[in-house]
C-alpha cells in the first residue's frame, strides 16, 4: 500500500554498508531522508549517489540524516560504492540499505505486496517503481513524497531547497511561495488571522491581494 503525507514512515531493521540498523532509531530526533534505487551498478543512480555525497555537509548542517536504498546485498553497494568515488570523484559516506526479500520496498509501497521471491534475477525494469524520495520528520512522519522515472536524475538542491522550506514552515506560522529560496520573503500562512498576524508581525506585511500577506523570512 502506498505511503501518503502523514503517514507513520514504516520502521524497520535492516543490513547497511554501515552494519546493521534500525531505522526509526538510526533516524532518533532528526529529520531523515531515504532514497531508493532500482537496481545497482546502474547509470543514473551511480550519479545521483555521487551527488548525495557531494553534498552530504549540506544535509549535515541542516540536522537532516541520509540513508539509500536499493535492493541488491551491502556487498554489492560496497562494490558499487568504488564505483561511484571513482567516476563521481565523492566517496559514500552515508548508509546504504540492502533489501535483498524486498520487505522493505514492499513496506514502502515501493514494490506490490504481491512480488514474490527476492532481489536474486530481478532487473532495474522489473524494480522501476523504486525510484522515490521520502523526506521524514523527527516525528517519524512523511513530510515529502517525489518519484522519478529511472531516465530522470534526481534534483538534489531542490530536495535540500525543500527541507529549508519544511523545517521553516514547522517552526513558524508561514508558507514559502513558488521557487523560495533561503532568506527570501514568505507568505504568512493562511491559518492566521490578521489580529494574530498583527501580534506576529507588528511592522505589517504587503498584501497585493487581501489573501496573499508577504513578510520577510521569520
Amino acid at each position: 500500500m502506498a505511503l501518503a503525507f502523514g503517514d507513520i514512515a514504516p520502521n524497520f531493521k535492516a543490513e547497511t554498508t554501515d552494519g546493521p540498523i534500525d531505522f526509526h532509531e538510526w533516524l532518533g530526533d532528526s529529520w531523515g531522508v531515504l532514497f531508493s534505487h532500482p537496481k545497482d551498478f546502474t547509470p543514473v543512480c551511480t550519479t545521483e549517489l555521487g551527488a548525495v555525497a557531494r553534498l552530504k555537509p549540506e544535509f549535515d548542517k541542516r540536522g537532516v540524516k541520509v540513508i539509500g536504498l536499493s535492493v541488491d546485498p551491502v556487498a554489492d553497494h560496497s562494490r558499487w560504492a568504488a564505483d561511484i568515488a571513482e567516476t563521481q570523484g565523492h566517496a559514500v559516506n552515508y548508509p546504504l540499505i540492502g533489501d535483498t526479500d524486498l520487505a522493505i520496498s514492499k513496506a514502502w509501497g515501493l514494490l506490490p505486496a504481491g512480488v514474490e521471491g527476492g532481489a536474486a534475477g530481478r532487473t532495474a525494469a522489473d524494480n522501476q517503481t523504486v525510484r522515490n524520495v521520502f523526506v521524514i520528520g523527527p516525528d517519524k512522519r512523511i513530510k515529502l513524497i517525489l518519484v522519478y522515472p529511472m531516465t530522470t536524475g534526481r534534483n538534489f538542491d531542490e530536495i535540500l531547497r525543500v527541507i529549508d522550506s519544511l523545517q521553516l514552515t514547522a517552526k513558524h506560522r508561514v508558507a514559502t511561495p513558488a521557487d523560495w529560496k533561503q532568506g527570501e520573503d514568505v507568505i504568512i500562512a493562511g491559518s492566521v488571522s490578521n489580529d494574530e498576524a498583527k501580534s506576529l508581525y507588528p511592522d505589517g506585511w504587503r498584501a497585493p491581494k487581501p489573501y496573499i500577506r508577504i513578510v520577510a523570512q521569520p
